[in-house]
C-alpha cells in the first residue's frame, strides 16, 4: 500500500529546491544569516499526484506501515504547501519511550483524541491514583520501584517502546531504500526521549546513562552527520534536541542542581545540540545558556516568558532561537530589540 505514496514523494522532490533550502537552514544554524527573521520557503511547491489519507495516532502505534505513512504524509504536506520545513520523519511513539524502557506501563489515549500516549508512573499505580495526590502508601510503592531500578542499572534500550522504535527505524530504512531522492532528502531524526530530569537524584545518573546507551544505539542504527541535525523539520548544530518539558515547575536553584549537570553531560557527549522547553523558562534560561555545546533554543509559549530575558540569553549570546511564533519576533523588533539574524519563524 505504501509504495504508491513513496513513488508520489519521489516524483515531487526537486533536488535543486531541497539543496537550496538545506543551504539556507545551515547558514542560519551556523549564525551566518543576514536579516531580522529567518523564515525560509521552498522555491517551488509540488502538489500530490494522489490523495494522502489521515492516519490516526493509535492506528500508527499498532502498525509500522501506518506509522511510516503518517510520518511521510507530513513530508507530502510540506511539499504541497512549499513550506520551509526540512522533510523529516521520526518514530512517533511519544514521551513514554524512556519510561517504558524502565518498566512503566503505557497509557493509550482514547482514539477520538488522536493524541500520543503517555505512561503510568512506576510502582503499579492505576489511573484512579493518577487523578489524586500521592498518599504515603503510594509514595512508598513508587520509592520501592525506583530502588529496584537503581539496583538493576542501565536497562535494555530495546525494552518497552524501545523495541518498536528501533524496529520502526529499520522499517523506514527498508522502505526508503528503493527511492534515492526520498532517501537523500527525507531525514529520520531521533525520537522523543525527553530529558533525564523527570526522575530524581541518584536516578538521574541512571537515566542519563540509559539516555546515552539509547542514543548510541540510535546513531548506530541511523547514522547521520554530527555537524547539523534535523528536528521537527528545523536544523540546528550538534546532535541532540533535549526536551525539558517539566522544568517550568522548578526553581532556578533546582534547575542548576537537578537538570543542568545532566543536560550538559549529554551535550558534551554528543557534540552539542538544542534545548526545547514548554511554558516558562525565563527563570533558568541564563544558566541553560551557559551550558557548553548549546547551539539553539526552541520554546513553544513565548507569551508565558519575559522575552527580553530570553533574547538576552539566547540571540544576545549568539544562540539561535528556532520555531518562534512570528508574532513574538515582530513584537521584539517593534520594541527595537536586535535579533542578530538568529531567530527563525514559520
Amino acid at each position: 500500500m505504501i509504495d504508491q505514496y513513496l513513488e508520489d514523494l519521489e516524483s515531487r522532490i526537486d533536488p535543486e529546491v531541497e539543496e537550496a533550502l538545506w543551504s539556507e537552514w545551515t547558514t542560519f544554524a551556523d549564525g551566518e544569516f543576514q536579516g531580522s527573521i529567518f523564515a525560509p520557503r521552498r522555491a517551488r511547491s509540488a502538489s500530490p499526484g494522489l490523495p494522502w489519507p489521515h492516519v490516526p495516532v493509535n492506528d500508527a502505534l499498532e502498525s509500522y506501515e501506518l506509522m511510516a505513512l503518517q510520518q511521510l504524509s507530513q513530508c507530502s504536506r510540506a511539499l504541497a504547501a512549499g513550506t520551509g520545513e526540512i522533510l523529516a520523519l521520526r518514530c512517533n511513539y511519544g514521551t513514554g519511550i524512556m519510561p517504558t524502557i524502565f518498566g512503566a506501563q503505557l497509557f493509550l489515549m482514547d482514539a477520538e483524541t488522536d493524541t500520543l500516549p503517555t505512561t503510568i508512573p512506576l510502582g503499579g499505580m492505576d489511573a484512579t491514583t493518577l487523578s489524586a495526590s500521592l498518599g504515603r502508601a503510594d509514595a512508598t510503592k513508587a520509592a520501592e520501584a525506583v530502588k529496584v531500578l537503581l539496583d538493576r542499572g542501565v536497562p535494555d534500550v530495546r525494552g518497552g517502546l524501545g523495541a518498536r522504535v528501533f524496529e520502526m527505524a529499520a522499517t523506514f530504512t527498508e522502505l526508503l531504500a528503493p527511492y534515492p531522492k526520498v532517501r537523500r532528502y527525507v531525514h529520520l531524526y531521533h525520537p522523543d526521549l525527553q530529558g533525564p530530569m523527570d526522575l530524581v537524584t541518584a536516578l538521574l545518573e541512571l537515566v542519563t546513562e540509559t539516555y546515552i546507551t539509547f542514543m548510541d544505539a540510535w546513531i548506530a542504527a541511523v547514522p547521520s552527520p554530527a555537524d547539523h541535525a534535523v528536528h521537527w523539520s528545523m536544523v540546528h548544530r550538534g546532535t541532540l534536541m533535549l526536551r525539558d518539558d517539566s522544568a517550568m515547575n522548578l526553581s532556578p536553584r533546582m534547575f542548576e542542581r537537578f537538570i543542568m549537570p545532566y543536560d550538559a553531560r549529554l551535550l558534551s557527549t554528543y557534540g552539542g545540540g538544542a534545548l526545547h522547553f514548554c511554558g516558562r523558562g525565563d527563570h533558568y534560561i541564563r544558566m541553560a545558556s551557559e551550558m557548553p555545546g548549546l547551539t539553539a533554543v526552541n520554546l513553544s509559549q513565548p507569551e508565558l516568558n519575559a522575552m527580553d530575558v530570553i533574547f538576552d540569553n539566547t540571540v544576545g549570546k549568539g544562540i539561535p532561537i528556532i520555531g518562534l511564533p512570528r508574532e513574538a519576533a515582530e513584537i521584539a523588533l517593534a520594541r527595537g530589540h536586535d535579533l542578530h539574524g538568529l531567530v527563525h519563524c514559520w
